[in-house]
C-alpha cells in the first residue's frame, strides 16, 4: 500500500551515521492519523484512504465536516488527505495510521507548502543577473526589454517578471528516512523539506523507489 502520513515540522539538526559523518537531517511530528474513510470501488469508484490530523476545536469546523468525522469516532480534525492504494484489507474506520508504517533506510516524498518571501524582484524571484553597477548605468536591477511595444503590444502571460515569491506547494522527492521514533511519534528524514517550523508536511512512501531499484540493478 503507498498509504501515507501527515506530520507538522519541528525543525532541522543533524544525525551522525555509523561511519561518525554529520548528516543535516529534519524532524517531523508525524501523527498519528486516523483513517477517517475509506473509498472502495463499488462505493465511489476508485480504492482510497482519508486519513485524518491535528485536533481542533469543533466550533471551527462546520456542520457536514463534523458529521462526515463522527463516523470515525473521536474529536474534530483539522487536516484531511486522500491516499490511493490498491487494497483497503486490513483497515478500517477509525484505526490509526503510526510512523510504525515508515522503516529506517525507506525511501519518501514530502510535500509541503514552502516559505513565502513576499514581493521580490527579478534577481530574488528568477536569478536574473544585474546590469553594469559602474557610474551612470541606471540599470543595476530592471527587467529590460519586456517585449516589442507594437506587436504584440502588451505583456504575454507568464512572462518572467517581479511578484510574489514562495508560498507555494513544493515536493522534495526521494529522501531517506534516517530514524523512526515510535515513543515520540517522530520521523527524521535526511535533507530538508519544505516550509518553515510547525508547518504541515504530507509525507509518502517514494514513488521513484522501483525506478532506482530498476536501475541499480543493472
Amino acid at each position: 500500500m503507498s498509504i501515507g502520513i501527515l506530520g507538522k515540522k519541528l525543525g532541522m539538526s543533524q544525525f551522525f551515521d555509523d561511519e561518525g559523518r554529520a548528516v543535516p537531517v529534519t524532524l517531523i511530528e508525524a501523527g498519528p492519523c486516523r483513517i477517517t474513510q475509506i473509498k472502495t470501488k463499488a462505493s465511489d469508484g476508485y480504492t482510497a484512504v482519508q486519513v485524518g490530523f491535528g485536533h481542533t476545536r469543533p466550533k471551527l469546523i462546520s456542520k457536514p465536516a463534523a458529521g462526515h468525522l463522527a463516523r470515525s469516532g473521536g474529536d474534530p480534525l483539522r487536516h484531511l488527505r486522500e491516499y490511493r492504494v490498491d487494497s483497503v484489507e486490513g483497515l478500517e474506520l477509525g484505526g490509526s495510521v503510526t510512523v510504525d508504517s515508515f522503516e529506517a533506510g525507506q525511501k519518501v516524498d514530502v510535500s509541503g507548502d514552502s516559505m513565502g518571501r513576499g514581493f521580490a524582484g527579478y534577481q530574488k524571484r528568477h536569478g536574473f543577473s544585474r546590469g553594469p553597477m559602474s557610474h551612470g548605468s541606471k540599470n543595476h536591477r530592471l527587467p529590460g526589454s519586456t517585449g516589442a511595444g507594437t506587436t504584440p503590444g502588451r505583456i504575454y502571460p507568464g512572462k518572467r517578471m517581479a511578484g510574489r515569491y514562495g508560498g507555494g506547494k513544493v515536493t522534495t522527492r526521494a529522501l531517506t528516512v534516517m530514524l523512526v521514533d515510535s515513543e515520540r511519534n517522530l520521523l527524521v528524514v535526511k535533507g530538508s523539506v519544505p516550509g518553515k517550523p510547525g508547518a504541515l508536511l504530507n509525507i509518502r512512501p517514494a514513488r521513484t523507489v522501483g525506478a532506482q531499484t530498476a536501475q541499480g540493478a543493472k
